[in-house]
């Protein structure tokens, strides 16, 4: 079983979600909020291997340059975006 002191305000905060009926007990509330941690930190873990693949490709010279780019996106999807004027 795992004890936490959450502070004042947080202690706070768990009691008027279960008080409102939001969640029926401060565990449940608890388990969400790892349950969240949980997802964003297999999100961050797979953005930080789709960096490094682009990393790696880029190291191995799979790269496009910025014209070139730009101009695939503007004939795939138009012009009459907020493009910025230089």
């Amino acid at each position: 079983m795992i004890s936490a002191e959450l502070g004042k305000p947080l202690e706070q905060f768990v009691a008027e979600l279960v008080a409102t009926g939001r969640y029926g007990s401060k565990s449940e509330v608890l388990r969400e909020g790892v349950r969240l941690i949980q997802e964003r930190e297999l999100k961050l873990a797979a953005l930080d291997a789709a960096v490094m693949r682009g990393l790696e490709a880029a190291d191995q010279g799979h790269v496009y340059a910025a014209e070139d780019v730009f101009a695939e996106l503007e004939r795939r999807y138009g012009g009459g975006g907020n493009r910025v004027q230089e």
